[in-house]
């Protein structure tokens, strides 16, 4: 990548979430690396979900402990309903408590016309984007109390539509809905659960899905006139964790798109 992925800077951390615990799916690179450095610098300790490709791993891992920072991580398949009870209880055994689930994981494979997206692409695609959620938030709620916050990764092709990415957007629609939709039914639990929805970001998902051509031209067509970099989407995510800034938040959108006016 020509332009490379900006996840961390050399501001301190406020402390805003001293005594947290967060679990990261996809923490091992792109939003969700940012996102893990990030908390780790508000003085949470983080639990990053990644998959069997270690290396962007080993970097998030050193990164946090270079800051002085604690972490851990577990490599699996968010998909399976039987890792999402695993990773759950890695994170209890490891740190005692669960207060912060990012469901950030993701996955897409651009197809020009629906008669190419094959059945295993299109459930591989739901059971990673929006079938994880479901199996996480059941293995986590035992453990999430007042105050604990979940914070799901949407996108803006949930509002605007994307004819390349018909089953990634249906995914992303449906987050949208489950997001809405869950925080209904754990306000009584006192539990937050609202969503961020990045517009186009420089993430390995970028160069890894599409041809170079695309790549260059990749976040031109918004307002700014270029792509976000993940550090850009990491503050919307400490927001949404940290209970005294957004309490009364619950069911909501952060649009963080360069410019992409959302009016839904």
């Amino acid at each position: 990548m020509e332009t490379k992925p900006i996840y961390n800077d050399d501001l301190a951390g406020l402390g805003r979430l001293e005594g947290k615990v967060a679990l990261i799916t996809g923490g091992d690179s792109g939003i969700g690396r940012a996102v893990a450095v990030a908390y780790a610098k508000e003085g949470a300790k983080v639990f990053i979900a990644h998959k069997e490709e270690c290396e962007d791993a080993v970097q998030t891992m050193f990164d946090i402990d270079r800051l002085g920072g604690e972490a851990d991580s577990l490599d699996g398949d968010v998909g399976d309903p039987a890792f999402a009870r695993e990773l759950v209880e890695a994170v209890i055994e490891r740190f005692g408590q669960l207060d912060i689930l990012v469901n950030n994981a993701g996955e897409q494979h651009p197809q020009d016309s629906i008669l190419e997206i094959s059945d295993e692409q299109l459930e591989r695609t739901f059971r990673t984007n929006i079938f994880s959620m479901f199996y996480l938030v059941k293995a986590a709620l035992p453990y999430l109390k007042p105050g604990s916050s979940i914070i799901n990764t949407s996108s803006v092709t949930a509002y605007r539509g994307s004819a390349g990415l018909i089953d990634y957007s249906a995914t992303k629609g449906a987050i949208t809905s489950f997001t809405r939709s869950l925080a209904l039914n754990l306000a009584d639990q006192g539990i937050r659960v609202n969503q961020v929805a990045p517009g186009p970001v420089w993430t390995p998902l970028i160069v890894s899905t599409y041809d170079m051509e695309r790549v260059a031209d990749f976040g031109q067509n918004t307002a700014m006139g270029r792509a976000g970099q993940p550090l850009e989407l990491a503050e919307a995510y400490i927001f949404l964790a940290w209970e005294r800034a957004s309490s009364f938040m619950t069911g909501q959108t952060i649009h963080v798109n360069g410019g992409n006016f959302i009016n839904s």
